[in-house]
């Protein structure tokens, strides 16, 4: 799962080492826009429908975190 994310977004911006930033939104290093490119690749990759209740700072700050968000998603 993990690569596919960064796949993912290599896609959106291919200049940020998604495997170890863990400040994604915090730093700044992806925009709105941004986001909402992620979140429609994510939903389609994973088929899951990612809620505005999870799209906080916290669930997009790493691949890992949006990982897990997945996985939680999925379960539900």
């Amino acid at each position: 799962m993990r690569d596919t994310i960064i796949s993912i977004l290599e896609d959106i911006k291919d200049d940020i080492d998604f495997d170890t930033c863990t400040t994604l939104i915090d730093d700044g290093y992806l925009s709105s826009l941004d986001i909402i490119q992620l979140i429609g690749a994510l939903n389609d990759e994973f088929d899951v429908s990612i809620p505005a209740t999870e799209i906080i700072p916290a669930n997009f700050n790493s691949v890992d975190a949006m990982a897990a968000m997945i996985t939680r998603l999925e379960d539900e």
